[in-house]
């Protein structure tokens, strides 16, 4: 879809468009040649609003997270924190090559920083060392951005894998019986076959946050 053309073109309305354009077709359509077309402009007029194809994705990065909504000030610092991951998590679900973005952007914008600096201040202002709250976003890693990558798990949007026949899935319970018990135990309770994403990531997130949370309270500090 083209743009209708509008005057003047300036770098807010560049990295808007570039949004709807991932958003509609994907991060690979996003491309300079792409995203002139859409705004019926020649590809180098962008060049005066975006640098090159790591600013625009820096730029459309930015954007997003700048629109992060922040926790009412009067919560405490872990429903604050699980606010902030909740905002991040619900932003991947409206805009899913986020996650994309941000695992391959090589650029910390100020917005990024800024969301990095509020989850670091809700841990500050509770009384938690920077000695901790530096290993502790460590430890949260990319669940700051409302996701956790798993390693052998498919790219989002990913086509499924053809399910195994029985046969296969015998040989394969032999030979790796826990993992087996793991799937059978997780289908008995999820009869959709599904692991659920979200429960999952808030497991995790609590184990964090407790863990977080006793250090604390024991005066733990780094070796």
């Amino acid at each position: 879809m083209v743009e209708p053309h509008r005057s003047p073109l300036n770098r807010a309305r560049v990295l808007e468009a570039a949004i709807a354009l991932a958003d509609e077709a994907g991060p690979d359509a996003l491309s300079m040649r792409s995203l002139s077309a859409r705004l019926g402009v020649v590809p180098m007029a962008l060049y005066k609003h975006v640098a090159d194809k790591d600013d625009l994705v820096s730029g459309v990065i930015d954007t997003v997270v700048s629109r992060y909504p922040a926790p009412d000030a009067g919560l405490g610092w872990r429903e604050s924190v699980r606010y902030r991951v909740h905002a991040a998590r619900a932003a991947l679900e409206r805009h899913p090559w986020l996650r994309s973005g941000i695992l391959q952007a090589t650029r910390q914008s100020p917005a990024v920083l800024a969301h990095l600096d509020a989850v670091a201040g809700d841990l500050a202002r509770a009384g938690f060392s920077y000695d901790l709250i530096h290993y502790g976003m460590h430890a949260l890693g990319h669940r700051v951005w409302g996701f956790a990558p798993e390693a052998f798990s498919p790219a989002p949007g990913a086509a499924p894998a053809p399910a195994p026949d029985p046969a296969q899935l015998a040989a394969l319970a032999a030979a790796f019986p826990h993992v087996a018990s793991i799937a059978a135990d997780s289908t008995a309770r999820n009869p959709a076959g599904a692991c659920d994403d979200d429960a999952e990531f808030d497991f995790g997130l609590e184990l964090l946050l407790d863990a977080m949370e006793r250090l604390h309270a024991a005066g733990w500090v780094s070796r």
